[in-house]
């Protein structure tokens, strides 16, 4: 009992950990993304379809991180939690979709190729933690994202206002659900670490994407 106690306080203190992370590395305090939660001027529709655009590119297509995170993950408690992920996701990808074709086309900026690049390495780096074969890291890529995106949605529903588009109600896993598959996913340092890893280059990623907007709306002002 005393062991099974000593792995569920390591379980919880790397779900913890991971909550921590992506309050740390997250994007929810990126200055862009904050600007753009209150953005209302002349450049405001313009950059708000420009983040629409680039996040559907990244996290619009199907099969994405969950689904393949879920397709390498043998059966059990994480496989199941995944399925529930995905489902649920599947809603959020289908309003980024829709939004994405309300706001109108990719608005013109200077280094487009450039930035197809970058969208492509985004996509790369995803795909690679999501079918990485090191127990922990697809899990913690894919629940960072979860924790994450409650914070790339409030761009989205902010575009979709002001289109006065209706927003469907988010139903990704909350996070407790997000502590116990952490529980489930990982029960050892190795596996601890990878979890870390995956967590931390996803958030790399999202807080990137915002880089890359905060840098194309300076390209258009320019």
């Amino acid at each position: 009992m005393a062991i099974n106690q000593a792995v569920d306080r390591a379980a919880i203190s790397a779900a913890e950990a991971q909550l921590a992370r992506v309050g740390s590395q997250g994007t929810v305090d990126h200055a862009y993304r904050l600007s753009l939660t209150v953005a209302n001027g002349p450049n405001a529709a313009r950059d708000l379809a420009d983040a629409v655009h680039l996040f559907c590119s990244v996290y619009g297509r199907h099969p994405g991180l969950i689904e393949l995170a879920l397709n390498n993950c043998p059966a059990g408690p994480v496989r199941d939690w995944l399925r529930e992920a995905s489902d649920a996701y599947e809603r959020e990808r289908l309003y980024l979709v829709r939004l994405t074709a309300a706001v109108g086309p990719l608005p013109s900026t200077p280094g487009a190729a450039e930035t197809e690049a970058a969208l492509v390495a985004q996509r790369h780096a995803i795909e690679t933690l999501a079918k990485s074969e090191r127990r922990g890291c697809a899990l913690g890529a894919a629940t960072a994202l979860m924790a994450d995106w409650a914070s790339i949605r409030a761009i989205l529903d902010r575009a979709a206002d002001r289109m006065s588009m209706q927003k469907p109600t988010l139903t990704l896993p909350d996070e407790n659900s997000i502590v116990r598959v952490i529980a489930d996913g990982t029960d050892d340092l190795a596996s601890e670490r990878a979890l870390g890893f995956g967590g931390e280059q996803l958030l790399l990623q999202n807080r990137g994407l915002f880089d890359l907007l905060e840098a194309r709306a300076a390209a258009r002002i320019d």
